[in-house]
């Protein structure tokens, strides 16, 4: 997922693996604490960086998931190397309790969670998630399923809007969105450079520094298409069923959509507001014993030296927190964090 889950600082143990640096690793082992006997899960396993970090810490084991073919196939020389400790599994983290019990260990000590796309992901070309490369709109993490070229192409004017709109916080949203209409009466859109190049013409050109016009556009469909935010609110959910009492929960996330997601749910969980917020109806689980109790109050953000080092690490936030022995509660109200799953693709 993004810019972090990456391999360790002069290893490589894979082709191109060198190119990766794990974000705020120093953190996550220090919110992680693994000791000697201990098990627990890499939600988002990439290219390996915060495994193999915690299978050196200690003597601990490690159930790695991820749903990207190309990170299961490199992952094979982690497994060796590491064997027996590291189990790698193919799967979407939002099922990692499921994955974890499969495994043979239906309780577990630590969970880590880096949210968004690997870096390995957005410098292949053909992958479709970066249009600062020609490429074909795909931008699927697990090669299968819809692509981002089926949205654009069977998605509805109203639809792609609140798409744009809600996961990308484009506040043209609606000019792009018919633009793509009319642009798909006469060819259909199944390039970055076409999509990249059509959002340029609608919104102008960047000014100095600014942002190119179409990044909002392809965070939002790269979110819908892989169902991200469905998959966090999923991954949540689960890693509170499957943490033992004590057990700590360590999630990355590099951009505000997913941050302002985990931050709630952690309030919520925590028992800080016990009778509902502005965004969330009050429900039982709100009254009940705190599920969690959080670790750190503010997210632990990179130095300026991780920075300078990794300029894609500069957005992201570090929140964590420790779980009690309260039951887990039942999955939340998704509509109330902006949840937009891919089930509500309308055909035109």
């Amino acid at each position: 997922m993004m810019a972090g889950r990456q391999a360790r600082p002069g290893e490589r143990a894979t082709e191109g693996a060198a190119r990766h640096i794990p974000v705020l690793l120093d953190e996550v082992l220090a919110t992680l604490t693994p000791r000697d006997g201990e098990v627990f899960v890499d939600g988002t396993f990439g290219a390996g960086g915060y495994t193999s970090a915690i299978l050196e810490a200690a003597d601990v084991r490690v159930i790695a998931i991820d749903q990207d073919p190309n990170a299961l196939a490199a992952g094979q020389a982690f497994v060796e190397k590491y064997a027996p400790r590291l189990i790698l599994s193919e799967g979407r983290f939002g099922d990692l309790d499921h994955i974890a019990t499969a495994a043979g260990f239906p309780a577990v000590d630590g969970v880590v969670l880096d949210i968004g796309v690997s870096s390995m992901q957005l410098d292949e070309a053909d992958r479709g998630f970066s249009f600062m490369a020609d490429g074909p709109l795909d931008m699927r993490m697990s090669q299968s399923g819809p692509s981002a070229a089926d949205v654009i192409r069977e998605a509805s004017e109203e639809l792609l809007a609140d798409i744009f709109f809600h996961l990308g916080e484009e506040r043209r949203s609606r000019a792009i969105a018919r633009a793509i209409g009319k642009a798909r009466e006469s060819s259909d859109i199944t390039t970055t450079r076409q999509l990249a190049d059509l959002v340029q013409r609608t919104l102008g050109r960047p000014r100095g520094d600014d942002k190119h016009p179409a990044t909002r556009v392809f965070q939002a469909l790269r979110i819908y298409v892989n169902d991200e935010l469905g998959q966090l609110m999923d991954a949540l959910s689960a890693s509170e069923r499957c943490l033992k009492p004590g057990g700590r929960l360590v999630v990355v996330t590099f951009h505000s959509l997913e941050d302002r997601i985990v931050k709630r749910y952690l309030t919520d969980a925590s028992g800080r507001n016990p009778a509902g917020s502005r965004h969330l109806p009050p429900t039982a689980e709100a009254t009940s014993a705190p599920r969690y109790r959080i670790v750190n109050q503010r997210p632990l953000t990179p130095s300026e030296k991780e920075i300078a080092a990794n300029p894609r690490a500069r957005s992201a936030r570090l929140r964590a927190a420790e779980r009690t022995s309260a039951l887990a509660a039942s999955p939340a109200d998704e509509a109330h964090f902006g949840v937009i799953r891919p089930e509500g693709l309308t055909r035109r």
